[in-house]
């Protein structure tokens, strides 16, 4: 079972959710965690892993050969990206923008652009307590996530229960980071902000059909907006957190709050069967 925890915006609670349910997972079972938040990643503050193992991530881009090039100019007509820019005796490469669509070296009639690897960011894994801990990090300054994810994603296995805590939002970093799980929790908030990005995400996974249940976080009586929403949308609410100081206060320290504060432990001890029987139904 895969499971993504996501969010339409930042700040709903995803990465606290998705740590508390891995926490609830692993005192009874083996659990596999992506944290796939790569410009950001936070659930190692929660998780604490020690002796992390480092790894590469590279791809592909364009190297010129100029005893070849002939500055035609088809490598900058064939980029949809614009990270090529042919002047006279020289081309320019912009590897921001560069997408390794592999276009350029396909198409140029000289065979002078050859692909080489570009470091642009890691992954640390390792082992805590019956869970299996992963995050992807870019490098500062790079702006292709989706390949951390992809790259990161490639981990993943799917004989256990997997709990990956995706980007927020709805861009490129989060279609990749949902792509192909089992079941989406999405967490949200009571607030106006928290709903309309919660239609975005819903209308997302619509797209891409995948299930999903809601965790309302910050759960405060008479604030049914989220809730009738679901309800129309024929969308589980899987749970409700309450708006608590005391939760605040673990998340300030970096505590797991089910490890501080137990009452809150049956929250997540059913989800996973839940979250089963939604997929299976």
């Amino acid at each position: 079972m895969v499971i993504v925890v996501a969010s339409g915006k930042g700040g709903t609670g995803k990465t606290t959710v998705a740590t508390n349910l891995a926490l609830s997972l692993a005192s009874h079972q083996r659990v596999q965690f992506l944290d796939l938040d790569v410009e950001e990643p936070n659930a190692h503050i929660f998780l604490k892993p020690q002796d992390l193992h480092q790894e590469k991530v590279n791809k592909k881009v364009p190297r010129v050969d100029y005893d070849k090039c002939t500055f035609c100019g088809l490598c900058a007509d064939v980029c949809a990206f614009n990270a090529l820019v042919v002047l006279h005796g020289e081309v320019l490469f912009f590897s921001e923008l560069c997408h390794s669509c592999g276009a350029c070296s396909y198409f140029c009639p000289a065979d002078a652009i050859r692909e080489d690897d570009r470091e642009i960011g890691v992954i640390e894994s390792a082992e805590l307590d019956n869970i299996s801990f992963h995050q992807g990090k870019l490098h500062i300054g790079e702006v292709a996530a989706p390949a951390i994810i992809s790259a990161l994603k490639q981990r993943l296995k799917r004989d256990g229960t997997v709990i990956m805590d995706a980007p927020p939002g709805t861009s490129c970093s989060v279609i990749e980071s949902v792509k192909g799980v089992d079941f989406c929790v999405l967490v949200t908030e009571p607030t106006p902000f928290g709903l309309s990005d919660l239609k975005l995400m819903v209308e997302l996974l619509k797209q891409l059909q995948i299930p999903a249940g809601i965790i309302v976080n910050r759960y405060q009586e008479g604030r049914t907006e989220v809730e009738d929403y679901a309800r129309v949308e024929g969308i589980q609410v899987m749970a409700r957190i309450p708006f608590d100081r005391k939760i605040a206060t673990c998340y300030s320290e970096g505590r797991p709050f089910i490890k501080v504060l137990p009452g809150y432990a049956g929250t997540f001890a059913g989800l996973l069967p839940r979250i089963e029987g939604l997929v299976g139904a």
